[in-house]
């Protein structure tokens, strides 16, 4: 049998605090400081804790290199190199048990070319089943100080790099439609769930934002055009979508064909608590449960990764991506009179089973949406130009 190291890992020392009832009862105040070594790899959910032995056989294998068992088992412990292979941190060419899916799963993110940081910060920085609300509330119940004294002042609203009298002030443009356009566009947190979306605007918006304006088919290389940028022209981030009240299109689940401008159904939710599901896409904020069209953006790596391979700046040039479309969408939907919202705090684990993706092959990055907004505000909202919800 033949034994490597996982590809893309991280291992972070860490101090936490114990408790020790027996340090307590000899007169010492029973708070224990443990340090310990936490590996975090890109094909595995989840932190694992080693011990310095597992360290030092994981820092004598290569993740290229395999190496007969007998010959590693010559120089470590067996409890420390099964230990290892248990968590798929140690790989082997045994195609017994669950051995083949560590290292099928290895593999796989081995062929998308990423950048061994990125491969781990984006797979163990995703939520599973976070209700943020409730974060909040146990935030709350914490401590009765006003917001401000338990969190101390926030950063200046703007840098200041030069004194007042030295700054040249730039003209300001005349208005325009551009600008009126811009002036409206305003995050909703309060949905009209009486009134539903015009197949016509549903359309329209999903066209402006993530539709293709033209297909480029160099040798071997088909580029597409949007209204927006995307490193490469190569757009990997594709728009997964739940509709909830949409005149035309059934409650459900959604793939946007950007090319041919079309949904490919992916699940029938006429009968299912659509606003549960959207809460829990957008990890317990409720205040954007109700948005008509509620859109997961997940980007396909390997698409910019091709070209990019191991690159410094690639998961960053995909971020992007996510932050141009949902502009793009903001101002389509207040185009139409409609309103929009888009948000990083998100269970992306919980989307990835929803819609059936693999994180390190299409991973989700935000989750965006629009629909009509409400005649009253249950929710605070934030429109300080008074142009949505005028002063009185």
């Amino acid at each position: 049998m033949q034994l490597r190291r996982c590809a893309h890992l991280v291992v972070e020392p860490r101090e936490r605090l114990d408790f020790d009832l027996g340090r307590l009862l000899s007169g010492e105040s029973g708070l224990l400081h443990v340090r310990e070594w936490v590996a975090l790899a890109a094909h595995v959910d989840g932190e694992i804790v080693i011990d310095a032995e597992q360290l030092r056989v994981l820092g004598a294998l290569s993740p290229q290199t395999w190496v007969d068992h007998d010959v590693l088992l010559a120089e470590h412990a067996r409890a420390s190199i099964d230990a290892l292979l248990e968590h798929g941190l140690l790989l082997t060419d045994d195609d017994a048990g669950h051995h083949v899916e560590w290292r099928a799963r290895d593999t796989d993110v081995r062929d998308s070319h990423w950048l061994g940081l990125s491969a781990v910060t984006h797979r163990h920085t995703r939520w599973r089943a976070i209700d943020t609300a409730e974060a909040e509330r146990r935030f709350g119940r914490e401590t009765d100080l006003p917001f401000l004294e338990r969190l101390g002042p926030p950063e200046p609203a703007v840098c200041e790099r030069a004194g007042s009298d030295e700054r040249i002030v730039l003209e300001r443009p005349q208005d325009s439609a551009l600008e009126a356009l811009i002036r409206r566009r305003v995050t909703c947190r309060n949905y009209d769930r009486t009134r539903a979306v015009s197949a016509e605007d549903f359309a329209t918006v999903m066209y402006r934002a993530f539709g293709a304006r033209a297909v480029s088919d160099e040798p071997g290389i088909r580029v597409i055009k949007r209204a927006a940028p995307s490193a490469g022209g190569l757009h990997p981030t594709e728009a997964y979508v739940l509709v909830q009240n949409v005149e035309g299109v059934q409650a459900g689940l959604y793939h946007y064909h950007p090319i041919d401008h079309a949904l490919e159904p992916l699940g029938d939710l006429a009968t299912a608590d659509t606003a549960a599901i959207a809460l829990g896409m957008v990890a317990g904020q409720a205040h954007f449960k109700h948005a008509h069209v509620v859109i997961a953006l997940a980007s396909r790596f390997r698409r910019t990764f091709w070209k990019y391979r191991h690159h410094a700046k690639a998961h960053r040039a995909v971020v992007l991506d996510a932050g141009h479309l949902s502009q793009t969408m903001y101002l389509a939907a207040t185009e139409q009179g409609l309103a929009a919202f888009i948000t990083a705090a998100v269970n992306e684990v919980d989307i990835e089973t929803l819609f059936g993706l693999d994180p390190m092959r299409e991973g989700v990055l935000a989750v965006c949406g629009f629909g009509w907004r409400g005649d009253l505000i249950d929710e605070v909202e934030f429109d300080p130009l008074g142009e949505v919800w005028p002063r009185a």
